[in-house]
């Protein structure tokens, strides 16, 4: 899966950038245009991509014939809002109830039905709606209608997902960290587990929603710093509850 964002649609945290990028070879890494190049070519029979002008491109590789959880991937777009979905829900038939869906209805189709309860018919904890999704996943999901980037990782570890900083300083998002490491350079970092990022409220975790979440210096083996890695302050709490509502239109993410 690949997703990369125009720097003026997401606004990930500046620790993502290393610090020592302006050092280091940055020849080494690409623009938006070569990153999706390379992505294809390197997946020339089963990859697809979408692009949303110069704000968004979305790819992804179909997965292999012999199935797993762990290894399925979805792509699909609704009511101009689309979404990459790696993983598995255990509790699909459940949500879909909760949800008034289709039995049809697959775990990309949920998380944008999830996404348009949380823009629109609020007022409902983002946190606690994420939470509710129950397995091993991860998603990205653009609004090109509102320009918005909405993505998160499952707490369980079960799948993996980075991010970065590109050269043009477009945002990178990716399960094949080769990809990442050959578009960000060492701008660079895991996405954080049982968190979720939105384009304009930022990074929170969905597992402990009353604690912020703080960026730590990260050094690889040459004793470069590389973008931080972001993990729960146990001992910082926030002092609102991050709510949206149908006029809010998750506004209320900036509030706190």
């Amino acid at each position: 899966m690949l997703a990369i964002f125009n720097k003026t649609v997401a606004h990930p945290p500046k620790e993502l950038h290393s610090p020592d990028s302006s050092r280091t070879a940055k020849k080494s890494n690409l623009i938006s245009e070569e990153i999706l190049k390379d992505f294809l070519s390197s997946h020339p029979d089963n990859a697809f991509s979408m692009s949303f002008n110069s704000a968004a491109v979305l790819a992804y590789v179909r997965p292999d014939r012999i199935y797993s959880p762990h290894n399925q991937r979805l792509f699909c777009g609704y009511d101009e809002i689309y979404c990459v979905f790696m993983g598995s829900l255990s509790n699909l038939c459940s949500l879909i109830r909760q949800y008034g869906l289709t039995k049809n209805t697959n775990e990309a189709m949920l998380v944008i039905e999830a996404y348009r309860t949380l823009r629109d018919r609020g007022p409902y904890p983002a946190d606690q709606v994420i939470k509710d999704l129950d397995g091993s996943f991860a998603f990205v999901v653009f609004d090109s209608k509102d320009g918005t980037v909405f993505a998160a990782l499952s707490s369980d570890g079960g799948v993996k997902l980075h991010w970065g900083i590109a050269e043009d300083d477009s945002v990178v998002i990716s399960d094949d960290l080769k990809v990442i490491k050959t578009s960000c350079g060492k701008s660079f970092a895991p996405f954080p587990t049982g968190c979720m990022f939105h384009s304009g409220g930022g990074l929170t975790s969905f597992e402990h929603p009353m604690n912020k979440v703080k960026a730590m210096p990260r050094v690889d083996s040459e004793g470069v710093m590389c973008g931080s890695i972001f993990k729960v302050d146990v001992f910082s709490r926030n002092s609102t509850m991050p709510r949206v509502g149908s006029e809010a239109n998750w506004a209320a993410w900036n509030s706190y």
